[in-house]
């Protein structure tokens, strides 16, 4: 077993805890680690935007492919195990990006990166075999909120790195944390005795990967190719027929990768959909604000602020997710899981609502960013609870993955409708065109429909 024989932790539950929240805070670091990058990528590599866009697109795709295949396994040889062979790819794609001057080796980074994605699924699925039921709530709640709040602090820590230090550093220092929070579990955190065991369905996870590549190759890239071009049909058509091969083989053999009948079930189904339809919504957030804030205050509704104000303003949004964590669980132990998540979603549409009016000032931006972190932070612990309360123990961590997946596949769709948003919706500025005011309220208000479509889908749910 990687990492030696599993510690003792019995009456520690708070440092299992602690160390799996900061794997997570880790793992999220690393989606956010090169946006203040992306803009200079073309000079420091020597490549065009388009070639540099990859350095993105391939984090996104290895983790689409990573999180439900290490989630199956860690239900099968082991969650701890899986958990520090992740790690393990964290840290080695750190190492790489840190020596990396050019393109190629650096997507091979974020490849690595990316695969390192499954941590958070896997830390929840061990805080299920390990903690006391009366600390398992709160605790699968900071856990799953790790992965916004990662992403909130490390815009603003790896923007002022990359305005004062060699862009290198940025990686060094996600490598030393990847050390660190792999050291932390090997000495601390225990490997579970819940197991399936089986073969691992490789026909499967194949299949699967091709249908999330396929998907979300069109998603990112389609407004770079063309929504109507061949290619990205191609990969469209290419992924629903995938996609019912999968779903037939997955229902005949005896040990699937995704076992569809219990996905089929209306808790987790509903909650899967309204975590996808979240994900959708609290994704504008983070394509709405920082544009804001950077444009030029000529255009008459840009801030004119750098990128190092962009972290800031984004920074206590992280904070706040993970203050509410305890808040999500208190709602959920008294009122249950499918309250906190109504609640969660609604508080993200009134914080969109907010934003309608209030993106004038950068003090309603961190309003609006703290509103919407509130939200997202109740909704986050919500979903885990949801999950696990419908699903048998051998499965946690395979079920928990795929409703990160399906949050991940939410913020993807989000992420391209706003891209033609924005794209489309222009006013003239100089020589060029920037998006409108109007293209920011259409995203704002696209963010409130969906956080209420979430809340509907929720009030499905059972109230046990």
């Amino acid at each position: 077993m990687p990492g030696g024989p599993p510690p003792d932790v019995t009456g520690r539950p708070n440092t299992v805890v602690a160390v799996l929240a900061f794997a997570g805070v880790t793992v999220a670091l690393m989606q956010t680690i090169v946006i203040p990058l992306v803009p200079r990528l073309p000079a420091l590599l020597g490549s065009t935007p388009a070639d540099t866009a990859w350095a993105i697109t391939a984090t996104l795709l290895a983790a689409a492919v990573a999180t439900p295949t290490t989630g199956r396994l860690g239900d099968m040889y082991g969650k701890r195990r899986m958990l520090l062979i992740s790690l393990a790819l964290l840290v080695a794609g750190s190492t790489l990006g840190a020596l990396s001057t050019s393109l190629a080796p650096l997507v091979v980074a974020r490849v690595l990166q990316g695969l390192a994605s499954g941590v958070i699924p896997l830390g929840i699925s061990i805080m299920r075999d390990e903690l006391p039921a009366e600390r398992l709530g709160s605790a699968t709640a900071l856990m799953s909120a790790s992965l916004g709040v990662g992403g909130a602090l490390g815009l603003p820590t790896a923007t002022l790195l990359a305005d004062s230090v060699d862009w290198h550093a940025l990686f060094w220092l996600a490598a030393a944390l990847g050390v660190v929070a792999t050291a932390l579990v090997v000495a601390l955190v225990p490997e579970s005795s819940v197991r399936t065991g089986g073969r691992f369905d490789l026909v499967g996870a194949i299949g699967l990967s091709i249908v999330l590549v396929c998907l979300l190759l069109a998603v990112s890239k389609g407004s770079a190719w063309g929504w109507t071009s061949g290619l990205t049909l191609g990969l469209v058509g290419t992924a629903v027929v995938v996609l019912l091969v999968w779903c037939r083989w997955e229902l005949r053999t005896r040990e699937p990768l995704v076992d569809l009948r219990t996905s089929a079930r209306k808790p987790v189904a509903l909650t899967n959909l309204a975590s996808a339809v979240f994900g959708f919504s609290m994704f504008a957030m983070s394509l709405v604000l920082p544009q804001l804030l950077l444009l030029p205050s000529a255009t008459g509704h840009g801030l004119g602020q750098p990128m190092v104000v962009v972290g800031l303003v984004l920074a206590p949004s992280g904070l706040v997710m993970m203050a509410m964590a305890p808040v999500s669980a208190r709602i959920t132990r008294t009122r249950g899981p499918r309250t906190t998540l109504i609640v969660g979603t609604l508080v993200v549409a009134a914080g969109y609502a907010l934003n309608l009016v209030l993106l004038s000032q950068i003090w309603h931006l961190v309003l609006i960013s703290s509103v919407v972190g509130a939200g997202i932070g109740l909704a986050y612990g919500a979903m885990p609870a949801l999950i696990m309360s419908a699903v048998p123990v051998s499965e946690t961590a395979a079920a928990n993955s795929l409703n990160t997946l399906m949050r991940s596949i939410g913020t993807s769709v989000s992420s391209a409708v706003a891209g033609v948003v924005l794209s489309q919706v222009t006013v003239p500025f100089g020589s060029t065109a920037v998006p409108s005011l109007t293209a920011f309220r259409v995203i704002i208000g696209i963010g409130v429909v969906t956080a209420l479509v979430a809340a509907a889908v929720a009030s499905l749910l059972s109230r046990r």
